[in-house]
């Protein structure tokens, strides 16, 4: 897959709240997720838990790539991320911040450009800076017979 390809991912139910993720166009093993009780059975990661593991992902290898770039080796570096979700004024559960610690091993005087590694690494990550801006999402519902429900209305269904 190249940057300027679609990003294409399926998802099936497997029971319950549960869905079998599959990420087309590799070779990767599919993923379930679920929603913890008493919705579901806490079987793999809900989508809050799976927004949140990706902006710390792409952060982490944002900062990885950009010490390489500056010639750094570092060794593992760890990262964590913390959000508490809170209801909006409609009632409705949202994640309106999140708080990201990186990890780097040893000591800041072991790596080169650091000053400018940290000043511009999260520029580069896709996922957090896309989620900082606000990710538009147009959402179709087509019936078993490819009707358009909900949405766009030149919709093609399994498109």
């Amino acid at each position: 897959m190249s940057i300027d390809s679609p990003i294409r991912i399926h998802l099936e139910q497997d029971g319950d709240f549960a869905f079998r993720v599959e990420f087309q166009d590799t070779t990767l093993a599919p993923l379930l997720t679920d929603e913890p009780p008493p919705l579901g059975h806490d079987r793999g990661p809900n989508p809050s838990r799976m927004l949140l593991a990706a902006v710390a992902n792409c952060l982490a290898a944002s900062l990885l790539f950009a010490l390489r770039k500056h010639r750094n080796a570092p060794g593992p570096l760890r990262a964590e991320i913390i959000a508490v979700p809170q209801r909006n004024p409609q009632g409705r559960w949202r994640i309106p911040s999140a708080a990201v610690t990186l990890h780097l091993p040893g000591h800041n005087a072991d790596y080169q450009a650091l000053d400018r590694v940290l000043a511009q690494f999260e520029d580069f990550c896709v996922v957090t800076q896309s989620v900082r801006q606000g990710i538009e999402v147009e959402v179709t519902v087509v019936d078993g017979e490819g009707r358009v429900l909900l949405g766009d209305k030149h919709h093609e269904a399994g498109a």
